[in-house]
């Protein structure tokens, strides 16, 4: 039934231990005409919020989205099957949404999955989950890692709710997707 476990006791993996992680994908600089990918999990309004955001790429940056993949569960990392399209498909990817603690860090174990395989990612996370995802980040050899968050909850939003999350969080998505690698943490 487990592919993997998340140690609780935080000891590192030693594939990943701190300062062996995968630096940060290359960044393209300008968003226009890319394909975008959408990694999301079951959490409740994941999907309504990762589709309101890749409406605004769309809408905004042009981009198209070219894959869209729901992961069964809300804690297991991305299958190396998913991870296997998304790098063939996509130019950049959103994944989202870190709602609670185990998806948080879920989120961002997807995310550093994606960037070591060289494709830039954008993880949205809530704020009462920033300490599970940075300890997450730390623990998978990204101490640092780059992220955006939404106010907390998420579960709970009505679609007006949901589109103002969409909406808030965008300029951080565009940032954390086109800024150069340079200016990121996680290089």
């Amino acid at each position: 039934m487990f592919e993997s476990m998340i140690d609780p006791t935080g000891a590192p993996d030693p594939v990943t231990a701190p300062g062996t992680g995968p630096a940060l994908a290359p960044r393209p600089g300008d968003l226009a005409g890319l394909r975008l990918g959408l990694l999301l999990n079951t959490k409740r309004n994941a999907a309504e919020l990762v589709d309101a955001i890749a409406e605004r790429f769309t809408r905004g940056h042009g981009t198209v989205v070219s894959a869209r993949h729901t992961k069964p569960f809300i804690n297991d990392p991305v299958s190396p099957e998913v991870l296997a399209d998304l790098v063939d498909r996509c130019d950049v990817v959103v994944v989202g949404v870190g709602d609670c603690g185990s998806c948080s860090a879920s989120a961002v174990t997807d995310g550093i999955a994606l960037e070591a395989a060289g494709v830039p990612a954008a993880v949205v996370c809530s704020e009462a989950f920033r300490a599970t995802a940075d300890a997450m980040a730390t623990l998978r050899g990204s101490p640092g890692y780059d992220y955006a968050c939404v106010p907390h909850p998420v579960a709970s939003l009505d679609a007006a709710g949901v589109a103002v999350r969409a909406d808030g969080v965008l300029p951080e998505l565009v940032r954390l997707l086109s800024s150069p690698a340079g200016d990121r943490v996680g290089t």
